[in-house]
């Protein structure tokens, strides 16, 4: 996968997306900066960090993912990709429903997945070196530029679902204690059922993660 680096854009994620839209990048390809000042977070939220975190944003089609992966698991996906990458670096870092990076119970990054027509946009923010205050640091030392060398390999070697979700079902049970947002409200998880496409169930609705642009 081809990989771009600045020094500084406003959001990564918006970047690719205007690129795609203009057909002046196309898939598979990563871009990364050292510095991000209007990103995108979950739900609308602004997301801003200083340099030395990961600020990450890459696409593909689907024909570059495992032939077992559904759409609507490609945010879970994605996030157990990195999670591997870092655990087999030493962290304990670990995956609250649906893609959300924590350490012990602080949360330290997340994902968020768009796809426009065939176009999967995948963006990844990890606090490696600095965090807001309530948020926490990723407990190993990484260059962003070394990771997304190692995360875009292992990418590559398309792991199957099967065999993430395998992983991911037994991890789910340290999201239990913790909530999600519904329509605007905090839902318990522990009230949730997880299923085999990475969905849960809650008050008869099977709730998703990935976010549609189109």
């Amino acid at each position: 996968m081809e990989t771009q680096w600045f020094k500084h854009l406003p959001s990564t994620h918006r970047y690719l997306i205007e690129k795609i839209k203009e057909r002046t990048i196309t898939p598979p390809y990563a871009i990364g900066v050292d510095f991000q000042s209007d990103g995108v977070g979950s739900r609308g939220n602004f997301w801003e960090g200083e340099e030395g975190n990961l600020y990450l944003s890459f696409c593909v089609e689907e024909k570059h993912l495992p032939k077992d992966l559904k759409l609507e698991s490609i945010s879970i996906y994605f996030s157990w990709i990195m999670r591997e990458v870092l655990c087999e670096l030493g962290s304990t870092v670990w995956i609250k429903w649906p893609n959300d990076f924590y350490i012990k119970n602080r949360k330290i990054g997340g994902v968020i997945t768009t796809k426009i027509k065939e176009t999967i946009i995948g963006s990844i923010g990890l606090n490696i070196l600095h965090a807001p205050e309530q948020f926490a640091t990723l407990d190993v030392q990484i260059a962003p530029q070394k990771l997304v060398q190692l995360f875009t390999e292992k990418l590559k070697e398309k792991i199957s679902w099967k065999n993430v979700f395998s992983k991911y079902k037994i991890e789910f049970q340290n999201s239990l204690g913790f909530t999600f947002h519904l329509d605007g409200k905090k839902k318990l998880l522990a009230d949730a059922k997880l299923l085999n496409d990475g969905s849960i169930e809650v008050e008869n609705r099977r709730v998703y993660s990935l976010r549609w642009v189109r």
